[in-house]
């Protein structure tokens, strides 16, 4: 089977990040709900749920493709790896980038990747909420 043309692969992403969105959404409601507000909120367990599942689905989705990969394959990697999987945590595709390179033999570059991508993004995450506090 041919890959999809541009349009339907961004539709294909698109559907699928709809869907992980709401299930992302979903997952930390249903943290408060079973834990009440003041455990859901005292430690992210939404958020580690969400991380911890969506990691375990994008490594059956890898093998999955790896071992099932002929028709149709990057149809099902855009609509649920890139797409559903993307929408409901990228930390499942860090996840995914982590251990190819470490498959790869590439466990020093795995480990600059993980902490460059921690400290940036937490780096990122606090020059924005300064910016703000600046602002205002």
């Amino acid at each position: 089977m041919a890959a999809p043309s541009p349009g339907m692969a961004t539709l294909q992403v698109a559907l699928g990040g709809a869907v992980g969105s709401v299930l992302r959404y979903q997952a930390g409601r249903l943290a408060v709900h079973l834990l009440g507000p003041n455990a859901a909120t005292a430690f992210p367990w939404g958020t580690l749920f969400v991380n911890v599942t969506g990691s375990l689905a994008m490594g059956v989705l890898a093998g999955w493709l790896a071992r099932h990969g002929s028709g149709g394959a990057e149809n099902w990697r855009l609509l649920i790896g890139v797409g559903l999987l993307g929408g409901f945590t990228t930390f499942s595709s860090f996840s995914l980038e982590t251990m190819l390179l470490i498959e790869r033999g590439q466990p020093g570059l795995a480990a600059i990747y993980v902490g460059v991508s921690l400290l940036a993004g937490i780096g990122g995450l606090w020059l924005g909420l300064v910016a703000m506090r600046m602002a205002g």
